[in-house]
C-alpha cells in the first residue's frame, strides 16, 4: 500500500509501517525545522514543506503522489493539530483556524479518492464545531458530509496503553473506508508498564549524564529538587506535610498531576508538550527510595525515557545528538501520534 502523510509532525506514527507492507511516499508539514528531521529519519519519503491550505502546496503533493491524480495512494493518515479542539483549551471556537484544517484534509481526501483514510486528534474532536461559511457545524457531521458515495466513517476514543504502548494516551480515530469495512482493532488484554519501558536505563539525579544518547538529566530548581527528593513513587509533592510546593513559606496552589511523580507498574499519564517540566502534568521519574527515606531521581524523564514510554525504538534517535535542541525533541515527542498505536490501527486493513 502507498499512503500519505498530512501534518506529519516528524512522522514518527509512520516508524513501523514498512514492517507490514505500508510505504508513506508522500508527507505534508508546515514546520521546515520538522519538515528537515522527517527528511533524515524517512529519507525515502517526498516531504512537501508548506501551508496545506496553500493550492500551491496542495498540487505540490499531488505531483509527488504515484499516479496522481487518483489511484497511486491507498492511505490517507492525517493528524491536524490538536490544540483547538482539546479541553485545555478553555477558549474553543467554532472559528479557530486550527480546526478548519480538516477541510483541506478532506478535499485532498476527495482529490485522491484512496481507499482508506485515518484521522487521529484528541477525544474532543468529535465535540467539536467549526465554522462552514456562517454555518455552526459538528466536525463530524462535516467529515461525513464530504464522503463519496459508498464511503463511511466508523470513530471512537481508544487508549494507546491498550495496544502495546507503555502510555496511556487516548485519541479520537476516524476510520474512512468503502462501506465502513475498517474497523477498530481489540484491545490487548496485557498492558506494557513503566518499569517494562524504561527500568533498564541508569538512574540519575538533575545535571548528571550517562554514557547513552538523549539519557541525560535536566537541570533543576533546587527547591523543586527537595520537593520531589521527599516525594513517594506515584505521589504528588502537593501531599508532603514538610517539604511541599510553596514560595516565601506559603503553600502555592496547583493541580494534583503537578509535581508528580509517574508509577512503575502501570502505564505512564499521557506525555505532553511540557515534559521538560517538573511543575507541569506527570512528568517525574518514578524514582526509588533510599536508605535515608527519600527517593531518587528527582527530575523529569530524560528524551530516551520519553522516547521509550512512546514506542519508539530506543537508538531511534541517536544519530541526531547535537543536530537537533532536547527543547525540540521534547516538543515533537509530546504531539507524535502514538506509533506501535498506529500500527496496530493500519494492521486492521488487513483482515476487510
Amino acid at each position: 500500500m502507498n499512503a500519505l502523510s498530512l501534518f506529519s509532525n516528524i512522522g514518527i506514527g509512520e516508524i513501523y509501517l514498512k514492517d507490514i507492507g505500508v510505504n508513506v511516499v508522500v508527507a505534508n508539514e508546515l514546520e521546515e525545522k520538522r519538515c528537515k528531521l522527517y527528511k533524515e529519519l524517512h529519507p525515502q519519503v517526498k516531504v512537501i514543506c508548506g501551508d496545506i491550505k496553500n493550492n500551491n502546496v496542495k498540487t505540490q503533493i499531488y505531483q509527488a503522489c504515484p499516479d496522481a491524480i487518483r489511484g497511486g495512494i491507498d492511505l490517507i493518515i492525517a493528524t491536524p493539530p490538536c490544540q483547538g479542539m482539546s479541553v485545555a483549551n478553555a477558549k474553543k471556537s467554532p472559528k479557530d483556524p486550527r480546526n478548519l484544517l480538516i477541510l483541506h484534509a478532506m478535499e485532498v481526501f476527495n482529490d485522491l479518492l484512496p481507499d482508506y483514510m485515518l484521522i487521529e486528534n484528541v477525544p474532543g474532536m468529535a465535540k467539536t464545531f467549526i465554522n462552514i461559511n456562517g454555518k455552526i457545524v459538528n466536525i463530524i457531521d462535516f467529515i461525513n458530509s464530504k464522503l463519496p458515495e459508498g464511503y463511511k466513517m466508523n470513530y471512537k476514543v481508544i487508549d494507546a496503553k491498550n495496544y502495546g504502548t507503555a502510555q496511556s494516551r487516548k485519541r479520537f480515530i476516524g476510520l474512512i473506508s468503502k462501506k465502513g469495512k475498517w474497523v477498530h482493532p481489540d484491545p490487548s488484554d496485557k498492558l506494557k508498564t513503566v518499569r517494562d519501558a524504561i527500568g533498564h536505563l541508569e538512574s540519575m539525579e538533575s545535571g548528571m549524564k550517562s554514557n547513552l544518547p538523549w539519557h541525560y538529566a535536566k537541570k533543576h530548581n533546587e527547591n523543586h529538587i527537595i520537593w520531589m527528593r521527599n516525594t513517594p513513587t506515584g505521589k504528588t509533592a502537593f501531599d508532603n506535610k514538610v517539604h511541599y510546593p510553596q514560595k516565601d513559606g506559603r503553600r502555592i496552589k496547583g493541580f494534583m498531576t503537578t509535581y508528580k511523580r509517574i508509577e512503575w507498574d502501570k502505564p505512564a499519564p499521557t506525555v505532553t508538550m511540557c515534559n521538560g517540566a517538573i511543575s507541569s502534568q506527570n512528568n517525574v521519574h518514578p524514582g526509588k527510595k533510599l536508605n535515608d527515606g527519600t527517593y531518587s531521581d528527582a527530575r523529569v524523564m530524560s528524551v530516551r525515557e520519553i522516547m521509550l514510554i512512546c514506542g519508539i525504538p530506543e537508538d531511534f534517535f541517536d544519530s541526531l545528538i547535537g543536530k537537533y535542541s532536547e527543547n525540540f525533541i521534547r516538543l515533537v515527542l509530546g504531539e507524535c501520534f502514538l506509533p506501535l498505536m498506529c500500527l496496530e490501527i493500519i494492521k486492521n486493513i488487513k483482515k476487510i
